[in-house]
């Protein structure tokens, strides 16, 4: 019982994650889209405009919101293993796993940090650093090509069926 529970609740927090991102979203694109024909524009800070904004999400039906889709890629000779035949399967993981990070930076966003130096009007030190984190679920390979004699492309996507389950799901508990 725990275990269900338990991935319930996995589930609403990916499902909260997706529907705060996507309001912030559209309430910045509402933002955006009013301010450049209107001076008077409602702010970002709008809570009326961010609470209508995340509604609307919430109100959404798997139509109205797109399959999501996802690349990665990777070098097989980079790949460590003793045979060619398991650093392809070592490329083709790889290259799974880099498809799950584009599919995390679109669901959850992606936290930059950055920091420059400056001295004497002159960067000396610019660094900056992302980070994603977040669950996925529902993923399905497309298709997994070679590209060139040295690297392999994934392809994944969660389809709108998957999207439509998690939204249910979540409304099933709240």
């Amino acid at each position: 019982m725990s275990r269900l529970v338990s991935s319930l609740f996995l589930n609403r927090a990916i499902f909260t994650g997706v529907l705060v991102a996507a309001g912030l979203t559209i309430s910045a694109c509402e933002t955006l889209t009013s301010s450049a024909g209107n001076s008077a524009a409602p702010s970002l800070d709008s809570e009326a405009g961010q609470l209508a904004a995340i509604k609307e999400v919430f109100d959404a039906n798997a139509e109205q919101v797109p399959t999501l889709t996802a690349v990665g890629y990777a070098v097989v000779s980079s790949q460590p293993g003793r045979t060619d035949a398991q650093k392809r399967l070592m490329a083709i993981r790889s290259a799974r796993m880099a498809a799950m990070r584009d599919l995390a930076e679109q669901i959850h966003g992606l936290q930059v940090d950055s920091s420059t130096t400056v001295i004497d009007l002159m960067v000396q030190n610019d660094t900056f650093r992302g980070v994603v984190s977040g669950t996925i679920r529902g993923a399905r390979t497309v298709r997994i090509n070679p590209t060139g004699s040295d690297t392999y492309e994934i392809v994944l996507e969660i389809d709108r069926e998957m999207i439509n389950y998690l939204i249910n799901s979540a409304r099933a508990i709240g």
